[in-house]
């Protein structure tokens, strides 16, 4: 038999309406040579090999065909089995076009279900059973049953209950002034207009609608206003519950845009329907397994009664030049005792130290969470001239020129646990697989903050082999919480000095008396400032148990923190379990709302975590299974990063463990997936032909391709990755293009004739690593709830951002704006002058609001101006141009595209580019005096918004610290260590009072109005550079 022709991803993603020739193997040892269509479902193609197959010898000996499944080699060389029959041959990609047919085994749904969860998030189930971990056994058992009783709870919830998981609200922070009275458009057997006043709830529009409605057919009796929910048109967005009608996001949206908001009321009954109808997706609820009888009690000792140093043999196998390891204790970012170093070996094939490494620490003082840190380095003879003024002989000058300083070179590092997930120390020999290490500006070559994983990739990584020593006889084990209390003791002493002490913002200014002190009054700090937790434990020596079992004790009265107090004990700085499990119950007041704005930031510290098995992971999953929107992006957060081999484990199982209690939204997310990745072979598709042929060619050949069958279906009737309440209805080909940009962004438009708002448009970036924008974006809509709170709305534009993948991902199309190059140029004859053409910005906003309506733009402009002056001045947005400043149509000012942050401008010949604080150009103040120069009284308004959206943002700046904080575990180039966020501490002035600060911010508001000029001079340069004309 020739063998089948080799298949890339490419082939399948050119053209997936022609046919190809498969060969199939029956499992009768038949071999049939077929032409079938790419776009052909597996089901449908094994009922045209059944039908020839029935014309072959043996055919009789065959089974039903339900008794047989496809089985394929896939693009990553591994066999696949394909159980989901609904899916396409051209989505399956095999690499060979060759399917194998065998028999079917054990439980076809759960064969699925598995099959889907693993193309569902990027990782094969069957690489979790090759680990052969004890540990990931354990944790997938343990949160599968921990999600489908979740997911059997769900099940058995109130209609009313069911919309608050699948549905969640979308709610403003309560609004001042919104008296005014509106239209709504309400369709229910007709469609009725009301007037109504915001105020009222949407219980009252329904028994409205339903009293009309009743005068009109004449109804004798009245249905029940609670039976029914009101759902926005073409959205998966709900109106429900005891609030006012103004702090929904929709009606809100209306209000300002000046539109009439369109509902439909939906009766309980369908909401009923569509509960069942996933009801259905999921298997019966789990029967619970009956518990094994206990285990006989093994005799263990435990670790706090072991004296004995800490130490370990090495035995690493490597090829490299004169190699040393180092190693050392780490509790967190706390080195527990001094760092131990191997002796020198020289260069062999197979380098072997057989060498013990003592810790100057006894193995009871051990706590529980401390990882050993290993670093393999080179040492290397570096040659440098030396300098000598003296005239030597020509023997003497050869031997004086140069001398040989030894270099570290680091080669590899690894990280390991000294206690297993059962809170064992571990024992015996162990074979790390380690990461490739790059120096670093502090010449650090241990790296307590990585992970404990090992590198998967084993075939290519050094292998470190190390022995834990056994220490007793019988198991050691940490000591469990009822043992440490019998340590404890208290010491109630003096309150000298304490407060001043604790209201320090720096850890580092104690000096050793004053941590003795702060130490000595724990108790005082427990009963009249909780809130200085992080500081006690800053200064609690981790390497004595004694104080340790002193502080987890203490530990179980102390108050509930605030959620600002309980995200900083999320920090690495705190690795310890019952500190982490106390930071989680404090975070679970947390609304849905206010978890979804920090969702980021606790997904990067899973990475943290020294085990599968956390409370994080727990309160998460748990979260995620109650709300339906905290789920989706969940899910998005965790499967960008499944590229990444130090978190792929953990967040794998994570997202097995969630796909498992939500199968219904298993079939959203494959949607979803099915359209990126035909957005991706897109998008590749338009690089290699704009290399060859001209832009508009291109993109015809680009609409050519979106008019497939494939493409039309993958691309319409699914919910936007970007925000799960819009729905992509139906792509428009004809609008859709691509950007000039490098990476060829593509700009797709989609519509939905439903929300009668126009279209919705969606930007794929494929080539560009979105997190950093992400991250921004986060902030500026954190910082504008912070203000609507505060009773002040700036009319921010927080679009939405989003990454899906290695570097890849989508962002929100803000319709009807345009940059202001594009403005400025479209207004003037030459860009050498568009820069400096002060009226154009005024005059395209009279365009797009004639008459009355100017006003109101003027305004809206002048409140964004604002926002955005105080926002990128926080957060030090670098980049500024005009080219990546928009305007709305209703007047409207935001920034995009985020590359550069914390002060991390853009410099050329050395020389700062940007050189003001914020954008704040003549024109913009133009706008704002509306055209008029001595308007200004307007201009000292907008600058008191500036002042108190500023001092706002001061009053939560610990906020911003820790959330920034958080997010050094993200690895983003810019903000990778404190150092990067000592900006924000600048910027907001967080070292001084309020009247010092709002004194640093005027000066810095003067110096851009100052300072503007430059600006210009830098757009000037852009515009000339670059033809911004479409």
């Amino acid at each position: 038999m020739p063998p089948g022709i080799y298949c890339p991803m490419e082939f399948w993603s050119k053209g997936e309406n022609q046919n190809i020739q498969v060969d199939f193997l029956l499992p009768t040892g038949i071999y049939l040579n077929l032409s079938v269509s790419c776009n052909a479902s597996l089901g449908t193609i094994k009922q045209v090999v059944w039908k020839h197959a029935q014309y072959e010898p043996l055919y009789h000996m065959l089974s039903d065909p339900e008794a047989y499944v496809f089985t394929c080699i896939n693009q990553t060389a591994e066999q696949q089995e394909l159980e989901d029959e609904q899916r396409r041959l051209c989505d399956i990609q095999p690499f060979l076009p060759v399917l194998r047919l065998v028999a079917r085994e054990g439980d076809r749904v759960k064969k699925v279900i598995n099959s889907q969860i693993s193309l569902l998030i990027g990782k094969g189930l069957h690489e979790f059973d090759s680990v052969q971990d004890p540990e990931v056994n354990d944790f997938r058992t343990k949160m599968c049953q921990f999600c489908e009783e979740r997911a059997a709870k769900r099940q058995q919830l109130s209609w009313a209950a069911w919309m608050e998981y699948n549905f969640p609200l979308q709610l403003e922070p309560m609004a001042k002034g919104l008296g005014t009275v509106y239209a709504v458009l309400l369709a229910l057997q007709e469609s009725f207009t009301f007037q109504i006043s915001p105020k009222e709830f949407p219980i009252t529009l329904m028994s409205y609608a339903i009293k009309k409605q009743a005068t009109v057919f004449r109804h004798e009796t009245l249905e029940n206003p609670e039976d029914y929910t009101l759902q926005v048109n073409g959205k998966c967005e709900y109106l429900y519950g005891n609030y006012p009608l103004y702090q929904f996001q929709y009606i809100r949206s209306c209000l300002h845009r000046g539109l009439t908001p369109h509902l439909t009321m939906v009766h309980s009954s369908t909401i009923i329907a569509m509960r069942d109808e996933q009801t259905n997706c999921i298997a019966s609820p789990p029967k619970m397994a009956a518990k094994p009888p206990p285990l006989p009690k093994k005799k263990h000792v435990s670790s706090a009664n072991r004296s004995s140093p800490c130490g370990f043999m090495v035995f690493p196998y490597f090829s490299f030049p004169q190699l040393v390891v180092q190693a050392g204790l780490f509790h967190g970012n706390e080195m527990l005792c001094k760092t131990v170093s191997s002796s020198e070996v020289n260069v062999c094939s197979e380098p072997v130290w057989k060498q013990r490494l003592d810790f100057d620490i006894n193995i009871c003082d051990l706590p529980r969470m401390a990882r050993l840190c290993f670093a393999l380095y080179a040492v290397i003879e570096k040659a440098k001239k030396a300098r000598s003024t003296k005239k030597k002989s020509k023997k003497a000058v050869s031997e004086a020129t140069a001398f040989f300083a030894l270099q570290d070179c680091p080669i590899a590092w690894v990280n390991v646990m000294l206690f297993d997930y059962k809170d064992q120390l571990k024992t015996g020999e162990c074979c790390l697989h380690m990461w490739s290490s790059f120096p670093d500006e502090k010449g650090e070559l241990l790296n307590p903050m990585g992970t404990v994983q090992c590198n998967p990739n084993t075939e290519s990584a050094a292998a470190l082999v190390i022995c834990f020593p056994s220490v007793a006889s019988h198991p050691v084990y940490y000591p469990s919480f009822e043992q440490h209390i019998t340590y404890t003791w208290a010491v109630r002493g003096q309150k000298l000095q304490l407060k001043e002490i604790l209201e320090r913002r720096s850890h580092t200014e104690l000096y050793e008396h004053e941590k003795d002190l702060v130490w000595k009054m724990r108790y005082d700090i427990r009963d009249q400032y909780p809130q200085a937790l992080a500081k006690l434990l800053i200064i609690t020596k981790w390497n004595k148990h004694e104080d340790v079992a002193q502080m987890i004790s203490l530990l179980q009265t102390w108050p509930e923190l605030p959620v600002l107090n309980a995200l900083e004990l999320l920090d690495f700085s705190f690795p310890d379990q019952y500190v982490g499990s106390f930071a989680i119950n404090s975070l679970k007041k947390l609304t849905d709302h206010e978890l979804f704005q920090y969702l980021l930031q606790l997904v990067q510290v899973l990475k943290y975590e020294s085990y599968l098995d956390c409370e994080l992971t727990k309160f998460l999953l748990d979260r995620a299974l109650s709300n339906r929107k905290i789920g989706h992006f969940l899910f998005w957060h965790l499967r960008s990063e499944m590229h990444v081999p130090a978190v792929a484990l953990r967040f794998g199982l994570i997202l097995e463990a969630y796909c498992r209690g939500s199968t219904h939204h298993m079939k959203v997310l494959m949607k979803q997936g099915e359209a990126l990745n035909k957005m991706k072979a897109l998008n590749d598709f338009v690089k290699s032909s704009s290399q060859k042929a001209p832009k508009p060619q291109t993109k015809e050949m680009m609409h050519v391709c979106m008019k497939q069958e494939t493409y039309l279906e993958a691309l319409s009737h699914l919910q936007s990755p970007l925000n799960p309440n819009i729905i992509l209805a139906e792509v428009c080909v004809d609008q859709c293009t691509f950007m000039d940009s490098k990476m060829k962004p593509l700009w797709i438009v989609f519509n939905n004739e439903e929300t009668g708002g126009g279209g919705v448009g969606i930007i794929f970036k494929n080539g560009d690593d979105l997190r950093q924008d992400m991250l921004t974006l986060q902030m500026i809509q954190l910082m504008d709830i912070l203000w609507k709170q505060e009773g002040l709305d700036l009319r921010m534009t927080p679009y939405g951002c989003l990454s899906t993948g290695d570097k890849t991902g989508l962002i929100e199309v803000v319709m009807h704006s345009d940059t202001i190059a594009n403005i400025q140029l479209n207004k003037s004859n030459m860009a050498a002058t568009a820069a400096f053409n002060k009226d154009a910005l005024l005059n395209w906003l009279k365009s797009k609001n004639p008459g009355d309506a100017l006003e109101q733009a003027i305004e809206e402009f002048t409140l964004s101006c604002a926002g955005y002056c105080v926002a990128t001045y926080v957060l030090g947005i670098g980049d500024r141009h005009s080219d990546n400043i928009m305007i709305r149509e209703t007047g409207q000012l935001f920034h995009i595209d985020f590359g550069h942050f914390l002060g991390n401008f853009k410099t050329k010949f050395g020389i700062n580019r940007e050189r003001v604080p914020f954008i704040l150009t003549y024109d913009f103040v133009h706008v704002i005096q509306q055209g008029k120069t001595n308007n200004n009284e307007k201009f000292e308004r907008f600058r008191g918004y500036c002042e108190k959206a500023y001092m706002i943002l001061r009053r939560h700046g610990l906020l911003f610290l820790h959330l920034f904080a958080l997010m050094k575990a993200a690895g983003l180039p810019e903000l990778s260590c404190s150092k990067d966020i000592q900006y924000l501490k600048d910027s907001l002035a967080l070292g001084k009072t309020d009247e010092e600060a709002l004194k640093h911010f005027r000066l810095k508001f003067n110096e851009a109005l100052r300072e503007s000029w430059k600006t210009k001079v830098n757009w000037l340069a852009h515009n000339v550079s670059k033809d911004n004309r479409q």
